[in-house]
């Protein structure tokens, strides 16, 4: 999924604030030094003390600690190219009736594709799972001294059947058994994890 890039909204800005901005990088580093990049979320009571103490509506400070939680939502994207092979791998693990299932890994000169394949035996109709609380899968690597980066790409589906697309990069070993694809499940839309993860 590419990124649209980044067009300021207006070419107006005005110097006297420039310190002050800059002192608001500098606060959000400390934030995230603070809180070994952690932070949680303040709590609704004092998000409504300080919407009060600085005139602000909660929803926006909502917006702005929200903000905090997704930094990783911004790194550079890397873009598989080089096509150079499919890697079978059919590897899965099932948990209470829903099998989970990797079968191959696509191979790029600079990423790695891996597909996350969910199935299950489900009664429910399409309305019912389109209402149904959704969750998303997040993937690791581990085994390996190189440090991947593991973009999830989105997915889809439907009742019984759904898929997750992440990018790996750099590339990973055409040889599958010097490392492991860790998936954690989170709750939508803030990155709340289920404590739910596998491995293949």
């Amino acid at each position: 999924m590419k990124r649209m890039p980044f067009e300021p909204p207006t070419e107006h800005y005005n110097k006297h604030i420039e310190e002050i901005d800059e002192q608001i990088c500098n606060l959000i580093k400390k934030r995230k030094e603070l809180s070994n990049n952690n932070p949680g979320f303040p709590t609704k009571q004092l998000i409504t003390d300080w919407s009060i103490k600085y005139n602000f509506y909660e929803d926006f400070l909502n917006s702005v600690f929200a903000h905090f939680l997704n930094e990783d939502m911004y790194k550079p994207v890397v873009e598989p190219i080089g096509y150079l092979k499919n890697i079978p791998i059919l590897k899965s693990f099932e948990n209470n009736d829903i099998f989970y299932s990797v079968t191959f890994i696509r191979q790029f000169e600079n990423a790695s594709v891996v597909h996350l394949n969910i199935d299950s035996i489900s009664t429910s109709d399409v309305s019912e799972w389109h209402q149904k609380e959704h969750t998303h899968f997040e993937l690791s690597v581990e085994g390996e001294e190189t440090h991947y980066d593991c973009r999830n790409e989105g997915g889809g589906g439907t009742v019984g059947h759904e898929t997750f697309t992440f990018i790996v990069s750099p590339a990973l070993p055409d040889d599958i058994s010097t490392y492991k694809l860790v998936f954690k499940e989170y709750k939508m839309p803030f990155q709340k994890p289920t404590g739910f993860e596998f491995v293949i």
